[in-house]
């Protein structure tokens, strides 16, 4: 028997359920970068039972997706080998979504599919909106009763283990709690934001933090998340790190750290962190310009970093930057080695880490030269704006 005709026979020995969270479990395994032979035929046929759209992510109007679109800014492509604060991995979705309708509400799931469906079919968004916030609040006060539980994380985590092999779920689960609920504050506060930042210049990060300080009174658990808003309206998201340093009496990190922003400077490390994967995938994938460009990031946020915080190399942000960083030249060293010395690469060029133009040096010096001068900074902002 020919591979494909086995491979179809063992796929119709499943039920519909399974075959859906095999697929959700094989494309997450791909998002991570993890070889798997033989997984492509399939990934096609599962795809072609499951996504008769032909794409490769499940992003159709759905009861499901419906309920989870609070939580569509805080979303991560593929699988991070961490966890990230104020990011969900899309991947966590499906599996969250069996478990509660197999085993935390699977009557009221059931009752909300068919619900939603109707609706969605007649197009009736506003009234589709309305029944998804109404199970929201349902699901949220029974996760609450249920997280409580003594035994509950272990219990929980067993459950989710039938739908993935992630071992982010059950944190995944926790932080989708968070984000429901606090979903309207979340979204008044992304509305309260400017459209654009493209200068996170003082004036801009007061505002910002003044609208974060009345946002924490309320919901200081959900803080990261807004932090995750802010970054997704920057145009160079590692300027988050300004969040924690503006409120800082000093650059030293222990000043830094102890700012009530400063899970923010561990969000930029966790940018860096995703880089890595993602370079270490497209290198696999021989894709040199991708590949040229994640690493390009990764050293501009790494300098900035090294730049605007003092005193960070003993830190514990100074120590995983390094063991971050030390990852990430053993991908490029080995990358380079394929090619003989004579011929060179893209990415062993000293110029994807070189800060010495004129932007770079004022830059540096403007922040290097903050504490002695007042106005250092913003004279040499001036120069290059």
């Amino acid at each position: 028997m020919a591979q494909a005709d086995r491979i179809l026979e063992f796929l119709q020995r499943l039920t519909p359920l399974t075959r859906s969270c095999l697929l959700t479990e094989l494309e997450r395994l791909d998002g991570c970068g993890v070889e798997m032979p033989g997984s492509a035929d399939i990934l096609g046929k599962l795809r072609a039972e499951f996504r008769k759209d032909g794409s490769t992510q499940n992003r159709t109007n759905t009861p499901s997706r419906s309920f989870f679109t609070p939580l569509e800014p805080f979303l991560l492509d593929g699988a991070p080998e961490h966890d990230n604060s104020g990011r969900i991995p899309r991947g966590s979705l499906a599996p969250i979504w069996e478990w509660i309708g197999r085993d935390l509400l699977p009557t009221m799931t059931r009752d909300f599919n068919t619900q939603m469906k109707e609706l969605i079919a007649a197009e009736k968004h506003r009234e589709a909106r309305q029944v998804a916030s109404a199970f929201q609040t349902k699901v949220v006060k029974s996760l609450e009763s249920t997280l409580g539980g003594s035994d509950a994380a272990q219990q929980i985590r067993a459950k989710l283990a039938a739908y993935t092999a992630s071992r982010s779920a059950y944190g995944d689960l926790v932080k989708m709690t968070c984000v429901l609920r606090a979903r309207d504050a979340l979204a008044k506060f992304d509305e309260q934001l400017p459209k654009q930042m493209s200068k996170f210049d003082d004036v801009m990060v007061g505002k910002v933090v003044g609208l974060l300080n009345a946002f924490r009174k309320k919901h200081a658990e959900a803080v990261p998340f807004a932090i995750t808003l802010i970054a997704n309206r920057l145009k160079v998201p590692w300027q988050m790190i300004r969040l924690a340093t503006k409120a800082a009496p000093t650059k030293k990190a222990a000043d830094v750290a102890a700012t009530p922003y400063a899970v923010a400077v561990s969000m930029v490390l966790d940018r860096i962190d995703d880089n890595r994967a993602a370079l270490r995938i497209a290198l696999r994938n021989n894709r040199v310009l991708v590949a040229k460009e994640l690493l390009a990031d990764i050293y501009d946020t790494e300098y900035a970093l090294r730049v605007r915080i003092d005193r960070l190399e003993p830190s514990e942000w100074g120590v995983r930057l390094r063991e971050l960083m030390d990852a990430i030249a053993a991908l490029v060293e080995a990358e380079v080695k394929r090619f003989p010395d004579e011929v060179g690469h893209v990415l062993g060029s000293r110029r994807l880490r070189s800060h010495q133009s004129l932007t770079g040096r004022l830059t540096y010096l403007a922040w290097k030269g903050r504490d002695a001068i007042t106005d250092g900074a913003a004279f040499c902002m001036k120069l290059i704006a």
